[in-house]
């Protein structure tokens, strides 16, 4: 069996975790959750950062803090995780859900149909390790006057151009859970260079406490706040995976360049447009090929050779694309929705997404592991091309 996902844990995790236990001091406010902000602060220079239990708490958080109102929309991509439109929609707001082009990511051009005088923000969904069009989308919100909101849950270490992804709108966001390049078990962070925006995530997270007594029982509340606090246990994970994030990435560069090249030997592949090849984190290689048949062909085959683990095809994938969401489309939620919420979600139910069907339904995702050797990768790609010939020479006999 060839691993695909499972997190790269070396051990510092084991040592920080029992360090946080023998402290005493476990809650979420104690020194590895301050070491991570600082790893975040420094490498990804931003101003401040926050921890969060999740990405989606995450997310929800900053919409909330850069004043997304019930009623707003908020442009985002068909192909992403739940998360998006589950925080979304937890605020009041508005989700439109648009076409992805050939980069998997948002179109720039779906983007500008969609806006109309209720969007307030622009939501990038860095899928798949690498980046959205930042320039297009950075120029729509400058035109138009929106809030730009990365979620870069997928796309820890990606960069633009020199700017890692989820630095360059209001806000970003990361996610730490298990099948992410870094995991704190579970976790998120909001990333800001707004101060405003920073104090009130500060408090907001914590219950609306201020933050400025000299412990919890003599803060003051000036709003009302929830709990979104990272434990400190999971923060001394993600503090020893956070130091070896450069090495990770140069793995996952170095496995992803060697499995590219065994599937590029067949003409008939293709690969995912990327705005800035250099800045591909590769923790997935996603391509082509050139039918929903062919795809479905290679997809049945790989089962059937019981060989299909670690390659994810997102057309029928029940958690990222918008063909499998009947949930949202038909509102089945367990709490109320207000009446824009609503209208919006009935909208979905007959929305074209005729583009992005073209698309997703001849893409394959290949997760990179970290814990492939370069035999096993030779093996994964030389089995994966037998089997994209088989059908592609299956097909054409029976054309």
């Amino acid at each position: 069996m060839i691993p695909f996902n499972k997190p790269y844990l070396s051990g510092k995790e084991l040592e920080y975790i029992k360090e946080a236990v023998v402290s005493g001091k476990i809650s979420g406010d104690g020194i590895f959750t301050k070491k991570c902000h600082d790893f975040f602060k420094n490498h990804y220079g931003f101003q401040k950062c926050l921890l969060t239990t999740s990405c989606t708490d995450a997310l929800e958080m900053a919409a909330i803090l850069l004043n997304i109102q019930p009623g707003d929309e908020v442009i985002m991509p068909s192909f992403t995780f739940v998360a998006s439109f589950e925080a979304v929609l937890s605020v009041g707001a508005v989700p439109v859900l648009v076409d992805v082009d050939d980069s998997l990511t948002l179109s720039p051009d779906a983007v500008r149909k969609a806006i109309s005088s209720k969007t307030k923000c622009l939501m990038p969904v860095h899928m798949c390790g690498s980046m959205a069009d930042l320039d297009a989308l950075v120029s729509i919100c400058r035109e138009h006057k929106l809030v730009l909101l990365e979620d870069a849950c997928q796309s820890i270490g990606a960069s633009y151009k020199g700017k890692y992804v989820g630095t360059i709108g209001n806000a970003g966001t990361f996610s730490f859970d298990f099948v992410k390049t870094i995991t704190c078990g579970e976790g998120g962070v909001v990333m800001t260079n707004n101060e405003d925006v920073y104090i009130k995530c500060d408090g907001y997270s914590d219950h609306g406490h201020d933050h400025k007594g000299v412990d919890r029982g003599a803060d003051l509340h000036p709003f009302v706040g929830y709990n979104y606090r990272i434990s400190e246990l999971h923060a001394a994970v993600g503090l020893a995976q956070i130091k070896k994030l450069d090495r990770f990435l140069e793995i996952q560069k170095r496995n992803h360049s060697q499995l590219k090249n065994i599937l590029s030997q067949v003409s008939e592949v293709s690969f995912r447009q990327i705005p800035d090849p250099t800045g591909d984190s590769c923790t997935f290689l996603s391509w082509f090929l050139p039918t929903e048949e062919t795809t479905r062909a290679f997809v049945n085959e790989m089962k059937a050779q019981n060989i299909f683990a670690g390659n994810f095809y997102w057309y029928d994938n029940n958690w990222h694309y918008i063909r499998k969401w009947d949930h949202l489309k038909n509102s089945t939620t367990l709490h109320l929705l207000n009446n824009e919420q609503q209208a919006a979600l009935k909208k979905l139910q007959s929305q074209d997404f005729a583009a992005s069907d073209a698309i997703m339904s001849r893409c394959i995702s290949t997760a990179i592991s970290l814990l492939w050797t370069g035999e096993q990768i030779k093996e994964k790609g030389e089995k994966m091309v037998a089997v994209i010939k088989k059908v592609l020479s299956e097909q054409t006999v029976t054309s």
